[in-house]
């Protein structure tokens, strides 16, 4: 099933913005806005990617610089998204201006094999064997 289900390119769904610059350089924040839950429950909530501008990249590279980090930064927004619904196992969608965001549906029968499994696999004399769902991330 697909994580993504948009009329439109997930990056036309994108706000961009500039806080204001100090001596440090300017930082630039991408924001996707998303409603979450069903009816009255509905919550509006956002996800964000910030990003960098030293005052020695724009002396060195100019205007050209703040073109290439804001697509550099649109496309490595756009692929945690991506990620994230996958892992999350959630899937964005709708039509309107700001999109929705619900869990995956799950059939029954994929969900009871998923349980089903790791009961299996275990060996029956590893007592004190600590199983790892192999879908976790020990370092991430």
């Amino acid at each position: 099933m697909a994580h993504i289900e948009l009329p439109r390119a997930l990056e036309d769904y994108f706000a961009f913005a500039e806080t204001t610059p100090t001596r440090n350089g300017r930082r630039f924040v991408i924001t996707l806005p998303y409603f979450s839950g069903d009816g009255a429950a509905q919550k509006l909530d956002r996800l964000q990617w910030w990003f960098h501008l030293s005052s020695e990249q724009e002396r060195q590279m100019g205007e050209a610089a703040i073109a290439t980090l804001r697509a550099q930064a649109t496309d490595k927004f756009r692929r945690h998204i991506e990620r994230w619904l996958q892992n999350t196992r959630q899937r964005l969608y709708g039509a309107e201006p700001i999109p929705h965001i619900d869990p995956l549906a799950q059939p029954l029968a994929a969900a009871a094999e998923a349980t089903a499994a790791p009961a299996a696999a275990a060996p029956p004399d590893a007592e004190n064997v600590v199983l790892w769902p192999a879908e976790r991330v020990a370092n991430g």
